[in-house]
């Protein structure tokens, strides 16, 4: 395949380069020929980091982590490559916000990942949003730092790029609100590996089993909330913030194959539907691009080949975390940041075999129940939240 070429030179620096999305969005700088790395980061993972620097030679590294940070620092040298190795989790924000960065890519997985997306739509960059975690954290506060900086805001999520894909184009990237005429939009969920799995059987499910996801390639922490469904859960509450969208202008339904990533229903009785195969390097290769389009080595998606696309209402009782999620979204205020905190403690349990699958969402409800919910007007008030959820789920998981 020949090399891409954007509209004018870019630089990018790519929040969490050693994870997923991180690999797929450096399989695709690969065949962009203006487009330089300018930073790359990761918590603990600095051997990758190393490699990926070897390839791509950025002008900063960030090791979140420092207890790897001398050794990687050596090995640099040694590879006589020129990149700056930046240390702790303020590196973050800088490399986010520094002038000579077009793009940020905000990869990171969950609240780790908040100040530094923060600081690059502060600093009016083109945010590539990835983290889905920042947006449920902090809602309007980020939204209108975008906005009043000049931050264009492209989500990356493969259901809320087929979104934005389907609304009419505006020039500074993402809205819904302001057409009168969308009605609502429709996320697709793949249902994870346990859509059929008998309820009785869910106690018994090992994070490895969690971890099998049957479309999708992820990391662990994604794929577990893909098995509950809390990742559709955290991406309703995302959806409601990005499209500036009331929650009854949002619906989920499940749809195994994932090839129709979402819809939009206007109200002329139209419906707009994005298709792909289910590959990251496609959302990425969009908003990298935007306005443009760039070929990718995604599959390309063959209708004839004999799939049938089926669809089904998601099963509330089954997926309880989805339901929290949609919860989270009507009430705003801090209860998204709650869910959020809750969710990450209950999953970090599971996979490290403290907490049953089954149990997941019953550590998050309580914490909804047991956690006032109040105005989510600052970041302190978040952060405050964020805090006092996950002692009270520690607490929660460790008494189970």
């Amino acid at each position: 395949m020949e090399l891409n070429t954007l509209a004018s030179d870019a630089s990018l620096t790519l929040l969490g380069s050693t994870g997923s999305i991180g690999e797929s969005t450096l399989a695709v700088a690969r065949k962009i020929e203006n487009l330089s790395i300018f930073a790359l980061t990761a918590n603990t993972n600095a051997a990758r980091l190393l490699a990926q620097c070897l390839e791509f030679n950025p002008r900063y590294a960030v090791l979140v982590d420092s207890a790897g940070a001398d050794q990687l620092a050596k090995a640099l040298r040694a590879a006589g490559c020129n990149t700056e190795l930046l240390v702790g989790p303020e590196a973050l924000d800088q490399v986010a916000a520094d002038a000579e960065v077009d793009m940020v890519m905000a990869a990171i997985v969950g609240a780790a990942g908040l100040a530094a997306t923060l600081a690059a739509a502060k600093a009016g960059k083109r945010l590539l949003l990835a983290n889905k975690e920042a947006l449920v954290m902090t809602g309007d506060i980020l939204m209108d730092a975008a906005r009043h900086n000049g931050s264009t805001l492209l989500p990356i999520d493969s259901e809320h790029n087929a979104i934005f894909q389907c609304l009419p184009t505006v020039k500074d990237g993402i809205s819904a609100s302001q057409f009168s005429f969308v009605e609502k939009i429709v996320l697709t969920a793949s249902g994870g590996p346990f859509l059929d799995t008998p309820l009785d059987q869910f106690a018994s499910i090992t994070p490895a089993q969690a971890c099998a996801h049957p479309v999708w390639s992820m990391g662990s922490k994604i794929s577990v909330d893909s098995a509950t469904m809390m990742n559709k859960g955290l991406e309703f509450i995302e959806a409601c913030f990005l499209f500036g969208l009331a929650a009854d202008q949002v619906e989920v339904i499940i749809h195994p194959q994932s090839v129709i990533h979402s819809m939009v229903h206007y109200s002329d009785g139209s419906v707009l539907a994005q298709m792909a195969s289910p590959d990251m390097r496609v959302p990425i290769a969009h908003c990298i691009a935007w306005p443009q389009r760039i070929t990718t080595e995604a599959p390309r998606l063959d209708l004839a080949a004999g799939q049938s696309l089926e669809f089904r209402e998601p099963d509330l009782a089954r997926f309880r975390c989805l339901e929290l999620g949609m919860e989270a979204a009507r009430v705003r205020g801090t209860a998204p940041a709650l869910l959020n905190a809750a969710n990450e403690e209950a999953v970090e349990a599971f996979l490290a075999g403290r907490l049953s699958f089954s149990r997941i969402a019953a550590v998050n409800a309580d914490i909804m129940a047991q956690i006032p919910c109040e105005s989510a007007s600052s970041l302190d008030i978040i952060y405050d939240a964020d805090s006092r959820a996950r002692a009270l789920a520690n607490t929660l998981i460790n008494n189970s």
